[in-house]
């Protein structure tokens, strides 16, 4: 990053982090592999830094997975910038290395109100979006989530199909099945309950925070709003038919997994 690029991100970090001595209103958790995403995570934070909004925030990353005697150098240059930087060389898994990840940097938060991303996404309208997701928690919410969208995907025929099937199962779930489909790249949860529900060993993956808040009646809230979407990156498709097969035999298989939640349980708004 050039000189004048990084004074002005740290410029703005401050600018969102607001007042030092007074508690941030949202901590935002990115887990960040250090294999893949040291570079990547820079442009989910500029695009969090473009928040225009009232509320004060901490952007927490948790970067993990490099060797303990070789640290990346970035850890001490994001430090530098103003970012709140939890170095992890080596995760305990528990399930899924994004969940087991994304714990660490809610247990050090500051507010009870965490917001999750990924290091690979970006966030179209920060400000309309944090917001929302700070209005919702305001007004109760457990658990908030909203569209998910993709970037930089194969442009071909198949991977077109996979995206219809995609949303049409997607929809099946929340609507029909009316199973929250909150996800690791975009999903805000309380503090308290998150930890409490790990501590517990109720929890093991993104998809099953949604599930499990649902099934013990918390307040859930959802959004369509395409002005409130997260992209998510489209990297790792391959983009052939045999993907596509793939992913509708696993979608299926899922289903059929899938223990019914208790039926009195909170609707998402």
């Amino acid at each position: 990053m050039q000189t004048r690029n990084r004074a002005e991100l740290k410029k703005r970090l401050a600018q969102v982090r607001g007042e030092k001595a007074l508690l941030p209103q949202a901590s935002i958790v990115i887990p960040v592999n250090a294999q893949s995403d040291l570079q990547n995570v820079l442009q989910i934070v500029c695009d969090i830094v473009a928040y225009q909004g009232v509320n004060r925030l901490e952007i927490i990353l948790v970067i993990n997975n490099y060797p303990p005697n070789s640290s990346p150098k970035e850890i001490k240059e994001y430090r530098a910038l103003g970012l709140l930087v939890l170095a992890v060389p080596k995760l305990k898994e528990r399930g899924e290395i994004y969940l087991t990840a994304r714990i660490p940097g809610v247990r050090i938060a500051s507010s009870e109100y965490t917001i999750h991303f990924d290091a690979d996404c970006r966030i179209p309208n920060p400000t309309k979006l944090i917001d929302w997701y700070v209005g919702q928690f305001d007004r109760g919410a457990q658990l908030a989530y909203t569209y998910v969208g993709y970037y930089d995907l194969p442009r071909n025929l198949s991977t077109t199909a996979w995206m219809a099937i995609h949303r049409a199962f997607r929809w099946f779930k929340r609507v029909v099945l009316r199973i929250p489909i909150s996800r690791g790249s975009n999903y805000a949860v309380t503090r308290s309950l998150m930890l409490n529900l790990y501590d517990k060993g109720l929890l093991s993956y993104d998809i099953k925070v949604g599930t499990t808040i649902k099934s013990m009646g918390g307040t859930i809230a959802y959004s369509g709003d395409r002005a409130l979407t997260v992209l998510t990156s489209g990297r790792n498709f391959r983009g052939d038919w045999k993907e596509l097969l793939e992913y509708i035999v696993w979608r299926v298989r899922y289903y059929q997994r899938l223990i019914p939640l208790r039926s009195d349980a909170t609707r998402p708004r």
